[in-house]
């Protein structure tokens, strides 16, 4: 798909997914909310291009295809008539150890996965794709 305005990823560590707590700032949607790696697509980025881009932004990690395991569309949830991309995958241990959090969000956490697809304060809908991903997967 070539018509999507972003890319936003699951990333699981065992029974963690890795998320961030977004700035509390007026105007940012969301403020306040846990959120998952990604972001917004520039230019003509392929939506691993704009997720790779944005993972290494927010904390400093080199994703490469073989990270992935899952890829879907969905309704954009800022950009109504809009599609954003959501990817599932897998970083190691090592991986979350080299994480360096850039300036985006107020503290990132690897999150266990049964908390993350309950919280009350989870960025809309990321959760029941997360979800939708892994019961996917397990098939």
């Amino acid at each position: 798909m070539t018509d999507f305005v972003g890319a936003k990823a699951a990333l699981i560590c065992g029974d963690a997914v890795l998320t961030y707590l977004r700035d509390d700032r007026p105007g940012l949607p969301w403020p306040a909310h846990w959120d998952l790696p990604g972001g917004g697509r520039e230019g003509a980025e392929s939506a691993e291009q704009c997720l790779f881009r944005e993972v290494m932004e927010e904390f400093a990690l080199p994703l490469t295809p073989a990270h992935l395991t899952w890829r879907a569309s969905f309704p954009a949830l800022h950009s109504p008539g809009h599609h954003a991309i959501f990817f599932a995958g897998h970083i190691t241990a090592s991986e979350v150890s080299a994480i360096r959090f850039g300036n985006e969000g107020q503290t990132w956490q690897m999150m266990p996965l049964a908390q993350w697809l309950t919280h009350p304060r989870a960025v809309p809908d990321l959760p029941r794709r997360t979800e939708i991903a892994l019961r996917e997967l397990a098939r």
